[in-house]
């Protein structure tokens, strides 16, 4: 059975651990002590990259020293030692993986898709997704464009609605704060609210949610909502695209976000 828990690391990422038949994977190492930490004695059996920003990567060349063992991710990121690109499949813990490209934080960014079977026959997946799609958000634009971005976002959402998302912070509750002024009227955003405050107030992750929790109550996912692209045009427009086109709804509502 696949069991995969956070790694708290710096002030708010976490480093997803896989653990599977006594195999152990890491997803986004930014640092390599709180991995050896929760290793204990295990071995490590392999690494995940998202994209090549320091906290996601820094800790790989210290893993790799202590346990010798394959980084899958972007090419052009040192240490990788089996380079990703999209539309690859392999096999990691005994289960499919599939590589789905999501420029727009960064140019390199990929998502990851570890797909697991139940005793039911039913499929879950499992979406690690950096830092494009956020619990109730999304990355800023370091090197892409808003339409490269959306784009990417977009992808994502046509995920199945069960599909468990595990982004690389916790910043949930303030990207609810946001959602909340960029839809007042939603009732899901509100009830998640309280949800994930209750969770922090223990010192509990509010990760993974669900694709249909995102789209739910995600306002970068919802720019087709008419009460949405109302709110964006007030915030952050130069009035060069109009409301009704999603790129420049989500350019609108990235530029609030920005500066909320």
């Amino acid at each position: 059975m696949l069991t995969i828990s956070p790694i708290p690391a710096f002030s708010d990422n976490y480093i997803w651990h896989l653990e599977r038949d006594g195999q152990h994977w890491v997803v986004d190492p930014g640092e390599a002590k709180p991995v050896f930490d929760a290793l204990g004695d295990a071995p490590l059996d392999g690494i995940l990259i998202t994209h090549h920003h320091l906290d996601h990567t820094g800790g790989i060349a210290k893993l790799r020293e202590r346990y010798d063992c394959p980084v899958y991710g972007p090419g052009s990121i040192d240490g990788v030692t089996d380079p990703l690109s999209s539309g690859d499949r392999c096999e990691i813990l005994g289960l499919p993986l599939r590589v789905m490209d999501v420029p727009g934080h960064t140019l390199d960014h990929l998502a990851l898709v570890l797909e697991e079977s139940g005793e039911n026959g039913a499929s879950q997946q499992h979406l690690f997704c950096g830092d494009t799609l956020f619990a109730a958000g999304c990355g800023r634009l370091f090197e892409g464009t808003p339409a490269q971005m959306y784009s990417s976002l977009s992808k994502l959402s046509t995920l199945p609605p069960e599909t468990l998302v595990y982004c690389a912070h916790e910043y949930t509750v303030a990207n609810l704060q946001f959602a909340e002024a960029a839809e007042p009227g939603n009732a899901a955003i509100k009830n998640r609210i309280a949800e994930s405050k209750a969770l922090r107030a223990k010192n509990l992750p509010t990760l993974p949610s669900t694709i249909g929790e995102e789209l739910a109550t995600n306002p970068f996912l919802r720019c087709h909502i008419p009460a949405v692209a109302r709110r964006a045009a007030n915030h952050g427009a130069n009035g060069a695209i109009e409301d009704s086109d999603e790129v420049g709804v989500f350019a609108r509502l990235r530029r609030w976000k920005d500066d909320f």
